[in-house]
């Protein structure tokens, strides 16, 4: 049973992700503040980290065609995105101590790096034309601050859960 538990918690962040887009934008003050929800991404960036980067990459990809089709219309953007974003968090990884901290600390710079990613590209086929610094103040801020309380409230439970299923993966082959 614990075999699906990873696929089902990505489809459940894939659809939960629109749900607290609707929350967004925040107007404080007269400016509006856009945050955008990335817990898929994070999730991904986890499985990498505690898991398997193949896997994770797999599951980015379908999910990443997934949010092509019904979220954005450019297909081939997020099918790129994320299992580059799960790519690098590998290379990453191999070379420091795999911890809580230092997966919510790569977890948090992929998804900025992710963000801006989408700016460049959007920005450069002319589909938003918003000067950087108001990107950074009305949107990137706002969402790492968002994403980072939603990993800092549920970070654990993704590495628990990703461990547990790594354990039944390793049993399953003593047997």
């Amino acid at each position: 049973m614990i075999r699906y538990l990873l696929p089902l918690i990505a489809l459940v962040l894939f659809f939960l992700e629109p749900v607290f887009g609707l929350f967004s934008p925040l107007q404080v003050d007269g400016d509006y503040y856009y945050i955008v929800p990335r817990f898929l991404l994070m999730f991904l960036i986890f499985v990498t980290v505690y898991y398997n980067p193949k896997q994770a990459m797999i599951y980015g990809l379908v999910f990443g065609l997934l949010y092509d089709v019904f979220f954005i219309d450019i297909i081939g953007l997020y099918a790129v995105l994320y299992p580059l974003m799960c790519l690098i968090a590998g290379y990453i990884v191999k070379s420091v101590h795999r911890n809580l901290l230092v997966a919510t600390l790569v977890t948090l710079l992929l998804t900025a790096f992710f963000e801006f990613m989408l700016y460049l590209f959007f920005s450069l086929i002319s589909l938003i034309s918003v000067p950087s610094d108001v990107f950074l103040t009305s949107r990137l801020l706002p969402t790492m601050i968002a994403n980072s309380l939603f990993l800092v409230m549920l970070g654990w439970a993704f590495k628990s859960v990703i461990v547990a299923r790594l354990f039944e993966r390793e049993n399953n082959k003593a047997l």
